[in-house]
């Protein structure tokens, strides 16, 4: 059921993007200008000749350096923000302020309590708040949810998720520093699969884990591990390992009438197993990822459809990671990356 629309009488929104860098190239960026209903008209960035360079590769009007002029620009209707997570909560409480939605990159925030302030503020000037978790949308995760909530799996009784990358060898930059990132990979990959969970299954509940830096030379962690509970009740276990020699990604959804499996990053199948023999769906990505999230969004805002990533199931996957992170950082409700002397976690023996 389409939202009452927050552009009562439009048939396009105006976008503005904040950040125009390389998530904005082929994944979200075109997206903006591809949709129906969308157009993408002022990009900007704080290099102003690369905001310029960015401009004219995509055939975007206008450019600036200045992230302000961008928000306050009559134009301009809502933002995208897509830079690094430490400048979420800032500049969205900024749109905020100016009266206008927006669509944040995910993960949403550096912690829970970021998020938990942006969706205020929001809240406070009725304003709508969205998430880039794209995954909502695709349609391999599409089917997924299409599956389990027809009654392919039976009830679902068991969740496992496996994710190993010989990422202690590579030069992952901001990811990893958490004064940018808010955590290691975790907060930037794991969310994917953990908001994915959400989606499928509900918000997930007792949720603990912990967490360790085994090989890496940053301060962050580089192996995590979480269990959980579905709201049906089913158990579920993750393993991220960040510094293995190995490379793996694959999710299982059990059931007591079949089972589903997927990897969450890759292009693979989704393979459905039941009694009666196996099933394989092939559903590849589209060339712009972001874009089928990117036309709920819209849709929401001219009130002919409705998105399913917001502020509130964002910040629930925050909330997730927070409370699996909390051990290694010594907690995670203050401004924890000011006082890597404190994590316990990163202290190694």
């Amino acid at each position: 059921m389409a939202s009452p629309a927050f552009f009562a009488g439009r048939d396009v929104v105006r976008w503005g993007i904040i950040g125009c860098g390389d998530v904005t190239e082929v994944k979200s960026g075109p997206g903006f200008q591809q949709a129906a209903g969308s157009r993408l008209v002022a990009v900007m960035r704080r290099d102003a000749a690369k905001a310029a360079d960015y401009a004219r590769r995509h055939g975007v009007p206008r450019w600036s350096a200045d992230a302000d002029a961008l928000i306050r620009d009559p134009e301009v209707d809502a933002v995208y923000i897509a830079t690094l997570p430490d400048s979420h909560e800032e500049y969205a409480l900024r749109v905020a302020a100016a009266g206008k939605p927006a669509y944040v990159e995910k993960p949403m925030a550096r912690s829970a309590a970021e998020c938990d302030r942006m969706v205020a503020a929001f809240a406070r000037a009725r304003l709508p708040l969205y998430v880039a978790y794209y995954r909502r949308c695709l349609p391999r995760f599409l089917k997924a949810e299409e599956l389990i909530r027809t009654g392919a799996l039976g009830r679902v009784s068991g969740v496992t998720w496996r994710f190993a990358a010989p990422r202690h060898r590579a030069e992952d930059g901001w990811r990893v520093d958490v004064a940018s990132a808010g955590s290691g990979l975790f907060l930037d990959l794991a969310s994917h699969t953990l908001d994915l969970l959400d989606f499928l299954l509900g918000p997930l509940v007792d949720v603990a884990g912990v967490a360790s830096n085994v090989a890496s030379a940053h301060a962050a962690e580089d192996t995590v591990a979480m269990s959980f509970r579905t709201p049906g009740g089913a158990a579920g276990v993750a393993t991220c390992n960040f510094a293995s020699a190995t490379s793996d990604d694959m999710l299982r959804i059990t059931g007591t009438e079949g089972e589903i499996t997927l990897t969450v990053f890759g292009h693979e199948t989704l393979r459905l197993e039941q009694a009666g023999g196996v099933r394989e769906f092939h559903l590849p990505n589209p060339p712009h990822v972001a874009q089928p999230l990117i036309q709920t969004v819209v849709d929401d805002l001219l009130g002919r459809g409705v998105c399913p990533s917001t502020g509130a199931t964002a910040r629930r996957t925050s909330h997730v990671m927070d409370a699996v992170l909390a051990g290694y950082y010594g907690g995670r409700g203050d401004t924890f990356w000011t006082r890597p002397e404190t994590w316990p976690g990163s202290r190694k023996g």
